[in-house]
């Protein structure tokens, strides 16, 4: 099915590389014009330009979660280009958190990770509501980890689960206004994030599926543009993990 976000403006952070980019590339495709964000100036720069000369409509925008000005500054960009009709959490500090337990684990790292998985997130989300028409859709990233603990990777995964409790939260508040709100849950994908992750989780992905085998992008992006269609009109403050059926909701 083509053409589920004609006329539709659709904003993506963390749309630089992974999963994002994915997204982003997802949304176009399906004929909305998509403005990628992300703090990484120059890969966003390049990536943005790639999909321009493959005819999608494309705007970029820097912003860093982890700074409410950014945010701030960069919603007032966007929102000087018109109205927008869907939003796409994704950004999030995913690399570099894990592998210590939690007895071990760096409280400033705890912080840090909490402060762009969590708060950004919901001043994005803020940022972004008065520039949301009626019947939009927001998408928050989560993850599957927040489900079935996932070891050694404690700062994240209460983050997620986090995101996971305020998408609920968010969805009693935004019905006022039409907004849906719902999360994804994705497993271990197979993205430029996920490269440093050991080789046997992994394997416990892979083997652990009911449907076996690793998780590509493209896995992914579907339950997104669904989310931000008309078809999910009517679906608000729900997860939906997208993950092979490594864990069930």
């Amino acid at each position: 099915m083509n053409g589920l976000l004609n006329g539709k403006r659709i904003v993506v952070t963390g749309a630089a590389r992974g999963l994002g980019y994915h997204f982003a590339k997802a949304c176009a495709e399906q004929g909305a014009k998509v403005v990628m964000c992300d703090i990484l100036e120059g890969e966003l720069a390049e990536r943005a330009h790639g999909l321009s000369e493959q005819g999608f409509a494309i705007e970029s925008c820097v912003i860093d979660l982890a700074e409410p000005h950014s945010i701030a500054q960069a919603f007032s960009t966007i929102g000087e280009r018109g109205p927008i009709d869907g939003l796409v959490n994704n950004a999030a500090m995913a690399t570099g958190v894990g592998g210590k337990n939690m007895i071990d684990y760096d409280p400033d790292l705890w912080d840090r990770v909490m402060s762009v998985n969590v708060k950004g997130t919901w001043l994005v989300t803020r940022a972004a509501v008065p520039l949301l028409r009626e019947g939009s859709g927001i998408v928050n990233v989560a993850s599957d980890t927040a489900l079935w603990g996932a070891p050694r990777l404690m700062a994240y995964v209460a983050s997620k689960g986090a995101v996971i409790a305020m998408t609920r939260s968010m969805a009693r508040e935004l019905g006022e206004k039409r907004i849906r709100i719902n999360a994804i849950a994705p497993g271990l994908t197979r993205v430029e994030a996920t490269e440093y992750v050991p080789a046997e989780r992994h394997q416990l992905y892979e083997n652990g599926r009911a449907l076996s085998g690793a998780q590509q992008p493209e896995d992914v992006t579907g339950s997104v543009v669904w989310l931000l269609s008309e078809l999910s009109r009517f679906i608000t403050g729900q997860l939906i993990p997208v993950n092979g059926g490594f864990v069930f909701n």
